[in-house]
Parts: structure tokens; sequence; C-alpha cells
């Protein structure tokens, strides 16, 4: 029986060690983006919503204010449905036909 030797050169490690680092790195996707369901809804920040508008927070807080996008005040911090958030960009949609 012939004794191996595996060093970090070794294609066979390159690979184990890449695939461990994808993984890892998919894991990290997953913890950093994942979001809790609620009655089969996700919430999101403002933080999110006015990166997903690519609006300024201020900008969001004005929506607020106007009753443009519906929202849950929870101790002076404040989430969205995603569900809501969608619905307005889809009743707000204007198609090149209706301009």
């Amino acid at each position: 029986m012939t004794d191996i030797v595996y060093t970090k050169r070794n294609e066979r490690i390159k690979l184990f060690f890449s695939q461990c680092k994808e993984l890892k790195d998919a894991l990290n996707h997953i913890r950093d983006n994942w979001r809790p369901i609620l009655n089969n809804d996700t919430f999101l920040t403002d933080a999110e919503v006015a990166e997903r508008l690519r609006v300024t927070r201020r900008t969001l807080h004005e929506y607020r204010d106007q009753g443009i996008i519906p929202y849950y005040a929870i101790g002076g911090k404040y989430i969205y449905s995603e569900r809501d958030v969608n619905k307005v960009l889809m009743d707000n949609y204007r198609s090149i036909d209706t301009l």
C-alpha cells in the first residue's frame, strides 16, 4: 500500500477548498438576505424599500406622510410589507400605450 501525501498544491485539495469557499459564500448570502415570513409575507426596512425604489429615505418618509405607501410603525421603526410595496409599484405602472 502506497502512502499518499496531499499538499495544498494537489488539485483534489484545491478543489475541496474551492468548494468549501463556495458553500461558505452561499451560506453567508442566505444569512444576509433571509427575511422572516409572517402570514406568507416578508417585511422590509425603510432602508431596503428606499433602495428598491431607488429613492432617498427622506423621499420614502414623504411617501408615508402622503399615504402613498402603506407601512407599520413599531416603536419608532418602520417596516413595509413586501407584498404592499409590489402592489404600489404595479398600481402605478404606466405602459407606453397609456402615455
